[in-house]
């Protein structure tokens, strides 16, 4: 891929230049901690991050977004959301968010719930007649509508109906569901093991039409989607999109290298599962919602207490390593529970991470099968986060960035040995990145200024190593460095 040369600080700049308003208010003015260099300096890193996975995994694009609380600290895209069209993606692009799909689904449950017009320990068959899918073993344990919420109803993972299967995606009506449902057996007996199930949520959000009195669609729209003001949420792809707002998908890679167009597909009877589609202001308005009802303690279009039950572990599998909130993925990472959902329909991949302690939410959004964007969330998190705790720690210590870094600062060839090098400013220095980089905080490299335009590299006991040489052009900009007695020419 060829890059434009353009200044970095541009492109920085450029992209923070974003607004984001949440529940329909303007997202608070910048904070001291928000604003803390070393913030700044991680978003950076991120962002650059972000494109160059992008690019060597060949994605058409992405669009992403760093929640802190009721801020997002930056929101932003790379790429584009048709490669015959080349139109750029952007904040506003939307994306199918597939099983994304079943946090809004289980939220509408728990309405329900809180309403008294359905318990989580109710049989499923008690609120849909339809439903006479008898539970596996001999127990006779019920399938229940915890069950479903948990993924351990024991139920199959799909409808008995192709959907997944290219090239057409025919996704099933309804009624489709329920009929083929007849003919459908339980896998395990209830409350034995997980099995993810997108029949489980697909029969959640019917529960949900059933209690209400409402079409599923209609009654999301209502009791979440507006109260929420997310405006470019859908239960369902929305076809007039096409061509606009809406990122065309591709596949994975084939053999070949090439990604291929996938047709529109709409989940029709199973939307409640995996129909929604939503964009990256949108879901980090759904972020900064959680994180306020979890601080307040009072209701808004859920109860917090109710919001907290759901973000706990509800199911544990036996072998200790699957856990499962009420519609939530729960995971352990480093002794911090993270709540979220990914989602992977025809043509795009997407994530929504959480930690509520934090109050830190990432997002990321490509229209590409086949890329681990789950993964992507993640490493942003582990980037962010350390940031934003040292800020909180000691707000206002950090030293200004020193704008003299930023001649440096640019991408850098590493062909034929790798990709390339990014240089950041960082601290009171600087620190190189390789690109790409599976762990790019674990392989961070840190540089200490030492003289003109030299500096070393600081090791992990602190000691200083080798010399990081800049050579500068006639606008004082950095043009290439000599580490190890060789040259990295800048790219970008």
């Amino acid at each position: 891929m060829a890059f434009r040369r353009r200044p970095v600080v541009c492109v920085a700049l450029a992209l923070l230049v974003v607004s984001l308003r949440a529940a329909g208010q303007d997202v608070a003015a910048a904070t001291t901690v928000d604003d803390d260099p070393r913030v700044v300096q991680a978003l950076e890193l991120a962002r650059t991050w972000l494109d160059a996975q992008r690019a060597y995994e060949q994605v058409p694009g992405i669009s992403a977004s760093i929640v802190h609380d009721q801020k997002a600290l930056w929101t932003g895209a790379f790429g584009v959301v048709d490669l015959e069209s080349g139109r750029p993606a952007t904040p506003g692009t939307i994306y199918s968010i597939c099983s994304i799909s079943k946090l809004f689904t289980s939220v509408a449950v728990m309405q329900q719930r809180d309403a008294g017009r359905l318990r989580l320990d109710d049989p499923v068959r008690q609120h849909l007649a339809w439903f006479t899918m008898k539970p596996g073993g001999r127990d006779g344990t019920e399938i229940t509508v915890e069950g479903l919420l948990t993924h351990a109803a024991g139920l199959p993972r799909e409808a008995d109906i192709p959907y997944w299967s290219s090239p057409l995606f025919a996704f099933p009506t309804r009624e489709k569901v329920v009929e083929r449902l007849q003919n459908q057996t339980a896998l395990y007996p209830s409350e034995t093991y997980y099995q993810y199930s997108n029949l489980g949520l697909t029969l959640a959000g019917e529960a949900v039409a059933a209690t209400s009195g409402l079409p599923y669609a209609d009654y999301v729209r209502k009791n979440i989607l507006e109260p929420l003001k997310l405006g470019s949420t859908t239960p369902e792809m929305p076809e007039a999109e096409q061509g606009k707002r809406l990122a065309t998908g591709y596949s994975a890679l084939a053999r070949d290298g090439k990604r291929r167009k996938v047709p529109f597909f709409t989940a029709k009877g199973i939307a409640p599962a995996a129909g929604y589609a939503s964009t990256a202001e949108d879901l980090a308005r759904f972020a900064s919602w959680q994180f306020r009802l979890l601080e307040s303690g009072g209701t808004e279009v859920l109860k917090a207490s109710t919001l907290r039950e759901m973000q706990r572990v509800h199911w544990v599998d036996p072998d200790f390593k699957t856990m499962w909130g009420l519609g939530f993925n729960v995971e352990n990472r480093d002794g911090k529970a993270f709540v979220g959902h990914d989602g992977s329909c025809p043509g795009y991949r997407t994530a929504l991470l959480l930690q509520a302690g934090e109050k830190l939410a990432t997002i990321v959004m490509a229209n590409a099968s086949g890329v681990d964007v789950g993964d992507w969330a993640e490493r942003v998190f582990d980037m962010v986060a350390p940031a934003l705790r040292a800020a909180a720690k000691e707000p206002g210590k950090a030293k200004p960035v020193d704008p003299q870094m930023r001649a440096y600062a640019g991408t850098y060839s590493a062909q034929p040995w790798g990709g390339e090098v990014a240089v950041l400013p960082w601290d009171d220095g600087l620190a190189m990145m390789g690109l790409p980089a599976d762990d790019p905080m674990k392989d961070l490299v840190k540089l200490k200024k030492t003289g003109e335009h030299t500096f070393r590299r600081i090791r992990t006991d602190e000691t200083l190593g080798e010399e990081v040489v800049f050579e500068m052009d006639a606008d004082g900009h950095a043009e290439r460095f000599k580490r190890h007695s060789n040259y990295r020419n800048r790219v970008k």
